[in-house]
């Protein structure tokens, strides 16, 4: 099973954050963190790369459920998705859930495929 699904967007990183944020918020996630991967590169490691972002985020009534059938969950939480600029187009990555299911028995798998299915329809926003 694939760990991270991903997709095509046309446009810019910084104009497909703004849609994607959005569009994560009328799923019911909000974006806990985000790290500027190429920018910390260039700054530490002196190290260019195309614009990469990482997005965490995180949906608090499926958090909660995770966390009630099994706290180790929290490894697991935010949801990732990854943003990087391909010429035209900016790749969004999303962080399978149900490819991690198996690591947590105690996990229902009712979580992980709503997530899945969340975050899926989010993205799923963007390309329309």
């Amino acid at each position: 099973m694939e760990t991270a699904i991903a997709y095509r967007v046309k446009g810019r990183l910084e104009e497909v954050r703004a849609r994607l944020v959005e569009a994560l918020k009328e799923e019911g996630f909000g974006v806990l963190s985000e790290i500027p991967i190429s920018e910390v590169l260039r700054a530490r490691a002196g190290v260019e790369m195309e614009p990469y972002l990482v997005l965490g985020a995180c949906n608090p009534q499926l958090a909660r459920r995770a966390l009630e059938a099994d706290r180790r969950a929290g490894v697991l939480l935010p949801c990732n998705l990854v943003l990087r600029q391909v010429e035209e187009e900016v790749e969004v990555l999303l962080q399978n859930p149900l490819a991690f299911f198996p690591l947590l028995p105690d996990l229902p798998e009712g979580v992980a495929r709503e997530a899945l299915d969340r975050l899926q329809r989010a993205v799923g926003r963007l390309e329309g």
